[in-house]
């Protein structure tokens, strides 16, 4: 599609996530428990006073256990996209057409910045995913063929939404396709669809990655998560030290 229809399909603002899942509340009874949630949280939140770090990346890049790190060396607390009260639904959803699909993604950020707000009040807050996820992987499923078919390197659809509680630090890990494939092998978990797809789909992975490379307000700062994890570690607290108010 060209630039409009993709605007449309991109993870929507908080009002037309609401409309969306009101409309398909009636033959998916998930959606409205996911919609009485959303509609619990408080619109345009506010963050407080300690750092917002989201870390970013294909599966198998190591964000599980970078994350867990991070929360333990800063006390700091770990939350998830999508959140815990909504996660139960996530096969649910992934089943269903893409535009509810992603009304239930969006939905999960919203209800999770919630979360963000109250949770840095009180100590570091360190996120495994975010909108930016949400963003990339939309943006590799509706356009087909190369990077160089992506929406040009300025285009709005790589902003972050304004109604959305931003993050002080993005981080985006990384590792060579071999390596993640490989580390994925060794795990044995169940795949998910979108794994199944970078896997099958190399075009597809690179225009994921090249999403995520896109995305302003705030970037990504890309950290290569190939090195032990202790040295992913340092390299990791270092950037945050760096970026953030600690």
């Amino acid at each position: 599609p060209g630039p409009q229809p993709l605007r449309r399909a991109l993870p929507p603002a908080a009002s037309a996530v609401r409309d969306r899942l009101r409309e398909c509340a009636a033959w998916i009874p998930e959606a409205g428990a996911v919609l009485d949630l959303l509609e619990k949280c408080p619109e345009h939140q506010k963050k407080g006073g300690f750092p917002v770090v989201v870390f970013e990346g294909l599966d198998a890049t190591g964000k599980t256990t970078v994350t867990q790190s991070v929360k333990d060396t800063l006390n700091g607390v770990l939350l998830r996209s999508p959140p815990t009260c909504i996660s139960q639904w996530r096969a649910i959803f992934d089943d269903e057409p893409a535009p509810i699909k992603r009304a239930f993604y969006a939905a999960g950020n919203y209800i999770l910045a919630s979360e963000i707000a109250k949770a840095s009040t009180q100590a570091p807050v360190i996120i495994d995913r975010y909108w930016h996820s949400t963003a990339a992987y939309t943006i590799a499923t509706e356009i087909d063929g190369k990077v160089q078919d992506l929406p040009p390197v300025h285009d709005e659809v790589y902003q972050w939404p304004e109604d959305l509680l931003k993050p002080d630090l993005v981080l985006l890990l990384t590792v060579d396709p071999e390596e993640r494939v490989q580390r994925l092998q060794r795990r044995g978990l169940e795949k998910t669809k979108e794994e199944a797809e970078l896997e099958a789909n190399s075009l597809f992975r690179q225009r994921v990655e090249e999403s995520y490379r896109r995305m302003v307000n705030p970037a990504c700062q890309e950290v290569d998560a190939s090195p032990s994890k202790e040295e992913v570690l340092k390299t990791v607290l270092q950037l945050i030290k760096k970026h953030c108010a600690l």
